[in-house]
């Protein structure tokens, strides 16, 4: 099971060249792929300082549902396993919570932000490849 990180599900949503050969691969061979509420806030924040169109028009954020992607809600258990990673105290706070929840759920991330590539752990995964 795949959580995706926020640049890596508008990659998907808008089928950008982006997203990598095996990170679809890694997509396609998932039983279930998910979405963060995490990246719904990021979304909608970066839309309303006039950054980034919400994907999906008026259909966000279901457009994500509607394509098969299962919403992962942010819980305490959640937030309480950023603890985990105290080397990321001052990393962006979308990223730690994705990553937290990645990390509390079991789940492989995809993502491409280098600051949790550089952790190496073997279930965060480059979205570039």
């Amino acid at each position: 099971m795949i959580l995706l990180d926020t640049n890596a599900l508008v990659w998907l949503h808008r089928d950008s060249a982006a997203l990598g050969r095996a990170a679809r691969r890694t997509i396609e061979g998932s039983t279930v792929t998910h979405f963060s509420t995490i990246s719904i806030s990021e979304l909608v924040i970066k839309n309303m300082l006039g950054r980034i169109d919400l994907p999906g028009g008026d259909r966000f954020p279901v457009a994500f549902s509607d394509a098969g992607l299962r919403e992962l809600p942010f819980t305490s258990a959640h937030a309480t396993a950023m603890l985990q990673f105290p080397a990321l105290t001052r990393h962006d706070p979308f990223d730690r919570m994705i990553l937290a929840q990645a990390h509390a759920e079991r789940l492989t991330l995809l993502t491409a932000d280098a600051t949790m590539l550089a952790l190496g752990e073997n279930w965060i995964r480059d979205a570039r490849i």
